[in-house]
């Protein structure tokens, strides 16, 4: 889980972390993590404070104990949804926004050309349109899986073919 939460661009002892805490029947306190996966507790804290921003663990009391423990968000679903959410999205729309200024910057600067360069700015334009394209299509797809509703991955599909 580790390596699985590294690719998506989380620290390993993030994966290792929610894992243990996943297959544990009861929470567990920063020692008791700190002690399993050798582990410093402040690399252990750091983690888990992350942890807690993302929801994937929650922190939760024991009557009589002054310690904190930490129990695994179980619903890995709504860990992903979460993700999608957050991050993903907003790298899309970013993308998106980045496209739309560089198809405007390409119109004035079409503007003020002629002949071969005109041309050039002209296939650009294509270009960014399409990679516009492909950022809409990546926001539906998104806004379908944080939603948790079907799709036909035929219908994200651009028809517009290669020129």
């Amino acid at each position: 889980m580790g390596r699985l939460m590294e690719f998506w661009g989380f620290r390993r002892h993030m994966g290792r972390l929610w894992t243990i805490l996943y297959l544990s029947p009861e929470p567990l306190t920063t020692a008791e993590l700190s002690e399993t996966l050798r582990l410093s507790s402040s690399a252990v804290s750091l983690s888990l404070g992350e942890l807690v921003r993302w929801g994937a663990v929650r922190k939760t009391w024991r009557p009589g104990e002054r310690r904190d423990f930490y129990q695994a968000e179980s619903n890995v679903w709504k860990l992903l949804r979460r993700v999608y959410e957050r991050r993903e999205l907003n790298l899309v729309r970013e993308a998106s926004d980045a496209f739309r200024d560089a198809q405007r910057f390409l119109d004035e600067a079409r503007d003020q050309l002629t002949g071969p360069d005109r041309k050039r700015v002209d296939y650009m334009r294509k270009r960014v349109a399409r990679l516009s394209a492909l950022t809409r299509t990546g926001e539906r797809l998104i806004g379908l899986l944080i939603a948790g509703r079907p799709f036909n991955p035929a219908d994200l599909s651009s028809t517009e073919e290669e020129q």
